[in-house]
């Protein structure tokens, strides 16, 4: 959605290296389709995304993704 090809590789590659104890906010990065990212932690990353992304206020359909429509950003959008 950046107009970057390729660029998901290199987020996916950056997550996947990630300290456990990081401060980044790994948890807002969700695939092309609004899905749940994988990451490397302990236990399952899923569920642990989806509350952390829940208590920011963030919303999914009926299919466990982000609502499309109302939280994902599209680049032709002002922020």
């Amino acid at each position: 959605m950046a107009g970057k090809p390729r660029a998901a590789r290199g987020v996916g590659w950056i997550l996947n290296r990630l300290d456990p104890d990081t401060d980044l906010p790994w948890w807002r990065v969700v695939n092309g389709n609004g899905g749940l990212s994988t990451y490397k932690l302990p236990g399952a990353a899923g569920p642990l995304q989806r509350e952390l992304l829940s208590a920011e206020g963030i919303g999914f359909d009926r299919t466990g993704r982000v609502a499309e429509d109302e939280f994902w950003w599209r680049p032709d959008q002002e922020p």
